[in-house]
């Protein structure tokens, strides 16, 4: 049998989400810019959207919801578009050696335009200091950008308490919660951040939408030109059906996000318990208990993680060795190496992510074609 265990990466398109986009592929298909009624639908469908989103990231109002392609897109706009807006102010960054490389790269290239970036180093479990936060903030800082759990091993950052030690300055304070909305809570009054990313792959809806609450008052440069949609900061003909899907997928993970957390938390606990019992010194990557319900980040230690993944694939087993958008780059990982890990750990390790649609049985056949394939690559060293 086939089993998915990369929800990390992506999810498939729940039922209800499909059935929600449908009509406005080819029924309802306006554009929502246009001033006739077929427009006016669009747009009516994409403000309920916006709707359902503010109220699952707990927004003050739907006008904080700005769209975006992607979780990448998110994250670009935030952190170049408030820095460029705020180059009067400073121009000093900082953010952790761990972020997602849609961070790390949007970071890079401000280097290049003269911004000084810090990149806060983070403990053997992937955490921050807020010791460390606290002596790299400076006069000149103006942004603060640390994701809310990374994507690889699932550790959760100290978010609240960052926007504690960031209260009363001049700083704008973004967060990276494409991997940590719809596992957790995700309320950006709790949180205290003024920025946040999201996408809707992560929790059921479609492909090729995101989401970025802009805290009202905050004011970011646009990074595209040519038209006034999104308040002038996202310009381009709205992704109606994507969405709706988006919107859709939102309110239906607020209903369930609390049992369905617990669930999942439960069936990684008891994964990571049985995965001990192989005998092949496995090691757990990333904080032992504050991490996602779902994420569970190992290394086979003497055994290449990639080996192991390719005997998992030939059984249809489909998990990860790392984010996916790094695939195809032969490398170790940033996120494991800035962790304190050797190279040998660094490719020796798998990151297994679990879904709505993961079962007992579904890990205790993981468990028994995982332990055979160890069995196996250890024969043959």
């Amino acid at each position: 049998m086939a089993l998915y265990l990369d929800y990390g990466a992506t999810s498939p398109v729940r039922k209800e989400v499909l059935n929600a986009m449908l009509p406005f592929f080819s029924e309802r298909y306006g554009n929502p810019g246009s001033i006739h009624d077929m427009g006016s639908q669009a747009y009516t469908h994409i403000q309920l959207a916006r709707e359902q989103l503010a109220y699952a990231l707990g927004a003050s109002s739907s006008r904080e919801i700005l769209f975006t392609s992607s979780g990448t897109e998110a994250n670009n706009l935030a952190i170049i578009g408030a820095a460029l807006h705020n180059k009067k102010r400073g121009n000093h960054i900082i953010t952790t050696a761990i972020e997602h490389p849609s961070v790390l790269e949007a970071c890079r290239f401000l280097e290049q335009s003269g911004f000084l970036i810090t990149y806060l180093p983070v403990d053997s479990y992937g955490r921050i200091s807020i010791s460390d936060m606290k002596k790299a903030i400076k006069a000149d800082t103006i942004l603060v950008s640390v994701m809310a759990a990374n994507n690889e091993v699932g550790t959760i950052q100290p978010i609240k308490e960052i926007s504690y030690l960031l209260k009363g300055k001049d700083i704008l304070f973004h967060t990276d919660a494409v991997q940590f909305f719809g596992k957790l809570p995700c309320k950006v009054t709790d949180l205290g951040v003024d920025l946040l990313s999201t996408g809707s792959h992560k929790i059921y809806g479609p492909k090729g939408i995101g989401a970025l609450f802009v805290r009202k008052g905050v004011r970011l440069q646009p990074l595209l030109y040519g038209g006034g949609q999104e308040r002038n900061w996202r310009p381009s003909t709205l992704n109606t059906p994507a969405i709706v899907g988006f919107g859709k997928a939102a309110s239906l993970l607020t209903e369930e996000l609390e049992e369905e957390s617990i669930r999942q938390c439960q069936l990684r606990d008891y994964c990571w318990q049985q995965l001990q019992q192989l005998g092949d010194n496995v090691v757990l990557n990333g904080h032992p208990t504050n991490r996602l319900p779902n994420n569970l980040n190992v290394s086979f230690q003497r055994l290449e993680g990639q080996a192991i993944l390719l005997e998992l694939n030939r059984k249809q087993i489909y998990v990860s060795s790392g984010s996916a958008c790094s695939a195809g780059k032969h490398a170790p990982s940033h996120v494991l190496m800035a962790m304190g890990n050797d190279l040998d750990n660094a490719y020796q390790s798998l990151r297994f992510t679990l879904g709505r649609e993961t079962t007992k049985a579904d890990i205790d056949y993981l468990l028994t074609e995982l332990k055979k394939i160890t069995h196996y690559l250890k024969s043959i060293i």
